[in-house]
């Protein structure tokens, strides 16, 4: 199985294929910048699930242009949503404070527009990712996963994902950012239970 993993992060690339050999394949991954895709892709869907299958369908374009045919191509989008504030920030999780603001500045600004929120079990969220994969022969298949959790009223540690220093995991008492490796894992954490699904339907189709 050859896969194009819709990032330029090595790290992200890694993990990636760390999740999909834990389920038992054999696969090479690859990331935008091997395929030489260079591209902008405007992200203006009003879902997770759009914006993944916008995604994919720009890079199923250029590998066509390209004559690239024998790869799956897999993408991915994600988000915190707060139920406080209606589901915010969404789509937007990665420019909740502008585009390209530092991690701290969109923590700061969901930590300020949670102020009202006074008990924890009022704090309530989840992490999404939707994964979108084209498979060689043109058939699309998606799959989600959600990790529900609370708000912390201070950020732990920076680093990792975006909210990760005040994402308190449903069933632990701190942050995702704040947890040692072995933990995290035990998280199940949203894109390991969309690649579960992923899988599922990969097994089915006989890769």
């Amino acid at each position: 199985m050859k896969i194009i993993y819709g990032t330029t992060n090595k790290a992200k690339l890694e993990a990636m294929h760390g999740i999909i050999k834990s389920y038992g394949f054999d696969a090479e991954l690859y990331t935008l910048k091997d395929i030489g895709f260079t591209d902008e892709i405007i992200e203006d869907g009003e879902s997770f699930e759009e914006n993944s299958l916008i995604k994919a369908r720009a890079i199923e374009a250029f590998c066509k242009k390209e004559g690239i045919e024998d790869k799956i191509i897999l993408t991915d989008d994600a988000g915190l949503c707060v139920d406080y504030l209606g589901g915010a920030p969404g789509i937007y999780t990665g420019r909740y404070a502008g585009d390209h603001a530092p991690q701290i500045d969109n923590i700061n600004k969901l930590l300020t527009n949670m102020k009202g929120c006074t008990k924890l079990e009022d704090r309530s969220c989840k992490l999404v990712c939707v994964l979108t994969a084209i498979l060689t022969d043109g058939e699309v298949y998606v799959a989600r996963g959600e990790c529900t959790g609370t708000i912390a009223f201070e950020h732990g540690k920076l680093g990792g994902l975006t909210f990760g220093p005040v994402f308190i995991p449903k069933g632990f008492d701190k942050p995702m950012g704040d947890m040692e490796e072995e933990e995290y894992i035990a998280v199940h954490n949203h894109r390991d239970l969309a690649m579960q699904e992923l899988m599922a339907k990969f097994k089915a189709l006989g890769y």
